[in-house]
């Protein structure tokens, strides 16, 4: 393993950036796909007929595409996506790194609108009742107390998300997108050194997705805020006591 490694970290260290790239790109996409859809399916059905009717039908096409794409593997659609945009333009295919991109993007967006939309009926009711009371349409709702609550809440479906896509990219290689497992393929029918080289790629998708893992455990504990803290300005606070956490002195 050393001995590849030394030889082919150039390939190897290529395969890392591109399988990086598109998971890291995927997956913000994807989450952003996913707060559009989890804000639309949950926003409240519209009085009015002719748009209560265009809610329903963008509802049966979002909740056909979520079930495609969760349906089906990764593998199939990119084949599906790659060769049926050739079938279409005679025989143009899309660029191989753009087609990569895309099929994990549109892929991850589909769980991450369920995994979105889980995360906004997480929260409290009243919190809806109360900006409605003081005139919050369901944009501001959602964009300034909802989903800020809601994505700390689903932050650990999220990670699990990215880690997800760091392995899955390996399956990008029937496109022909030159991530870690690819290159692996190319360096074992170079050395015919199977085992070794298998193993040494197990490793490092090991490596990746652990340190993944305890980078966004680290940011996930930053957001919890501190343990101990006191909630200041209650009627029930001693003014001396208010004055000297705030670093000022109290009025009698």
């Amino acid at each position: 393993m050393i001995k590849i490694l030394k030889e082919y970290y150039p390939l190897i260290f290529q395969g890392v950036g591109y399988t990086m790239l598109v998971a890291i790109f995927g997956t913000i996409i994807g989450l952003l796909i996913g707060l559009l859809i989890g804000m639309y399916r949950t926003m409240p059905t519209p009085k009015n007929k002719f748009l209560k009717v265009l809610k329903k039908i963008g509802d049966i096409i979002l909740s056909a595409y979520i079930e495609i794409f969760r349906g089906t593997p990764m593998m199939v659609q990119a084949l599906v996506i790659f060769w049926g945009f050739a079938l279409l333009n005679d025989g143009q295919t899309l660029d191989v790194t753009g087609s990569a991109l895309l099929i994990v993007s549109i892929n991850t967006g589909a769980y991450m609108a369920e995994i979105v939309r889980g995360g906004i009926i997480s929260i409290d009711r009243g919190q809806f009742e109360g900006a409605q009371a003081i005139g919050m349409g369901h944009g501001k709702t959602m964009f300034y107390i909802v989903i800020p609550q809601a994505l700390r809440n689903i932050l650990p479906s999220v990670t699990n998300e990215f880690i997800i896509n760091i392995k899955d990219t390996s399956v990008l290689n029937v496109i022909g997108f030159a991530e870690l497992f690819f290159q692996a393929k190319d360096i074992v029918q170079e050395t015919y050194q199977t085992f070794a080289t298998y193993l040494l790629i197990a490793i490092i998708y090991f490596v990746l997705t652990y340190s993944i893992s305890l980078i966004l455990r680290f940011i996930e504990k930053k957001m919890d805020g501190k343990k101990h803290f006191t909630i200041l300005g209650s009627q029930s606070d001693r003014a001396d006591v208010v004055a000297a956490n705030s670093g000022g002195e109290g009025n009698d």
